[in-house]
């Protein structure tokens, strides 16, 4: 099949604004909790509606009683947390820009941005985020105001009235002293669906950022969309809720923000990835979004936990009963009574525990950014919480097409959500039009690429993404590579290193992967190891406790291991695509040298050059 698409369920207004359901639930519902956030006593406190609504109003008073216009950018560079969302709003109501701006940025990231982007001001979380901005300053001259969230700002911050629930709010005023007389005439119907509603940066894996706009149409367009079709059974949950610990700067996150916003679906928020088991215990969510390292780490911190206490033997037996099980699901007969049995019995031994992990009530879980291998999608699925992968990008507002839990298609990014179309292009290219199709990026009269790319990403109305795939007979996408990712060995062959890239990441031993052989005889590849996995590794084999990896990256007992790895992941190509040789590193990617994506993805031409020996060592 070479194209396929569903209708849409939801037509946008040309009046709509993302602000509306502030006000629309707190008119309808005013007592309905919206928001839980943590308290000082660790549990969880209620947002009501009409509390949020309060809230988001006297922030946007102060926004434009600093001189904030509909259409001037403003920037937020926090962790996701409670402010992040409310700031959000606030802005979106005074029919500004929110431009985010990851908390892990380098001032030199930051000062991108902000200057690209002509932000007048900045919402900040910490004392050192401040620093970075103001380090930068006088190369911004549209930034005006530099506000911190928590306590000691240096400016006052329109938060100090926009709280008013005490907490860690920034220093006095109300971002000009007079936003509790602007009244609500002045911040109303200030924006409509056709204007930007933010300006999200890509992460990129090669060249500057660019700054993709995203109108309030295309927000909207996408969550009710989903909301009103493959997600209904997740939205229709009794007591619907969803703890949110992706960055709110990347637009997986803020699309589930605005979500829930629209669907009721009550949202925490957790800052901290480090305190994110114990928040998923308290808050109990009904549903769960990550990328898929979130995922393998559940697998295999569990894994290792099981060998730790001696029951590794159980632990994988019960994962095999777990994909075994759900393997079965798909078959007409479904899974026969001793299989059944088996899953009985392991549900009260393994299975239970992890439910109990995440939470508890979580049946499902959303997961995007990358490919998750079909074999732990299979596993959590026959555990009791069944991953739904999507796919989409910055571009095209997050989520293009999305397995839905009626009609979930393991190894697959699901359907085009409803209103989008997806066609595969003679290349293999896979090409996107609808609502959720950005308007442009920042400062570009015509999308490109690159800033030298003469080729636009538009084509006749469709969004040229840069990935290969296929649909299959029912309209489900499969990704199978990346268009300029794609290696040519000396022999001709095409490979498509992600396939191989995502098996091997999902082995417990290994971190990040970079598969090589670009014009070179065969297929080799780069791999660095999980330090949290090697402790225990090293434990099981006997290695005294503070062997380095530069001593252990030739040793016998690890090559044999990381061999399996390969192995495993040699089943999914042919031998022409295969890995031959690997090598060890000593060093982890990082995103502070420049290697990895916000997503963790890798940069390809940055590990080329970081480790152009070691890529010459496999061949020599």
């Amino acid at each position: 099949m070479r194209e396929f698409s569903i209708p849409a369920l939801a037509e946008i207004p040309a009046t709509a604004n993302l602000a509306d359901a502030v006000f629309r639930r707190a008119a309808e519902r005013p007592q309905s909790v919206v928001v839980r956030r943590p308290d000082p006593a660790g549990g969880w406190q209620d947002v009501t509606a009409a509390e949020f609504a309060g809230e988001v109003t006297a922030v946007a008073r102060g926004l434009v009683a600093a001189g904030i216009e509909a259409g001037d950018r403003v920037a937020v560079m926090s962790h996701t947390r409670y402010e992040w969302t409310l700031i959000d709003y606030a802005i979106w109501v005074t029919g500004a820009v929110s431009v985010p701006v990851y908390e892990t940025s380098s001032a030199e990231q930051a000062e991108w941005i902000l200057t690209n982007s002509g932000a007048r001001a900045c919402f900040v979380e910490t004392a050192e985020h401040e620093q970075i901005i103001e380090s930068f300053r006088d190369q911004a001259p549209a930034l005006k105001y530099v506000w911190r969230i928590e306590a000691g700002g240096s400016e006052a911050s329109p938060l100090t009235r926009g709280g008013g629930r005490g907490g860690d709010r920034g220093g006095g005023g109300d971002g000009g002293g007079g936003g509790a007389s602007v009244s609500d005439e002045v911040i109303s119907g200030r924006a409509t669906a056709s204007d930007v509603a933010t300006v999200i940066y890509t992460s990129g894996t090669t060249g500057r950022p660019k700054g993709c706009e995203l109108t309030h149409g295309n927000l909207l367009a996408d969550v009710r969309n989903a909301f009103l079709g493959p997600l209904t059974i997740i939205a229709g949950e009794q007591g619907a809720s969803t703890l949110l610990f992706l960055p709110l700067a990347h637009v997986f996150a803020r699309i589930i923000e605005v979500g829930c916003i629209e669907s009721g679906i009550v949202l925490g928020h957790c800052p901290d990835a480090g305190e994110l088991l114990p928040a998923l215990a308290s808050f109990r969510p009904t549903f769960i979004l990550a990328v898929p390292r979130v995922f393998e780490k559940v697998y295999n911190g569990a894994e290792q936990r099981a060998v730790s206490e001696r029951k590794g033997a159980i632990f994988g037996r019960a994962a095999q009963v777990a994909i075994a099980y759900s393997q079965a699901m798909d078959t007409p007969g479904g899974p026969a009574f001793g299989l059944r049995a088996q899953h009985a019995l392991f549900d009260r031994l393994v299975y239970a525990k992890l439910r109990a992990a995440l939470g508890g009530r979580a049946h499902y879980a959303a997961s995007g950014g990358a490919a998750l291998t079909q074999r732990l999608c299979h596993f959590f699925r026959g555990v009791g919480v069944t991953v739904l992968e999507g796919y989409g990008l910055t571009e095209t507002t997050g989520a293009a097409t999305v397995n839905r839990p009626d009609r979930n298609k393991i190894g697959t990014v699901g359907q085009p959500m409803p209103g989008v179309a997806v066609k595969i292009a003679e290349d293999g290219e896979i090409l996107i039009s609808g609502a959720n199709v950005f308007r442009g990026y920042w400062q570009n009269e015509a999308p490109k690429k690159t800033d030298t790319d003469e080729e636009t990403v538009m084509a006749d109305g469709w969004f040229r993404t840069g990935d290969i795939g296929e649909l299959d007979d029912e309209g489900f996408l499969r990704i199978t590579g990346r268009k300029k990712e794609m290696i040519i060995t000396a022999g001709g062959k095409n490979v498509a290193p992600a396939v191989l890239e995502d098996r091997l990441r999902s082995h417990a031993l290994i971190s990040q992967t970079m598969v090589v052989g670009d014009g070179r005889p065969f297929v080799a590849a780069l791999i660095t190891l999980d330090p949290d996995a090697l402790g225990p590794w090293k434990q099981r084999h006997g290695k005294p406790s503070g062997t380095t990896i530069a001593t252990l990256r030739e040793d016998p007992d690890l090559i044999a291991d990381v061999q399996k790895a390969v192995d495993d992941a040699n089943k999914a190509v042919s031998r022409a695509e295969s890995i031959r040789k690997f090598r060890i590193l000593e060093d982890d990617f990082t995103q502070e040298a420049g290697q990895l994506t916000v997503k963790l993805g890798i940069r390809r031409s940055v590990l080329m050059k970081d480790f152009a020996a070691d890529v010459e060592a496999l061949y020599s």
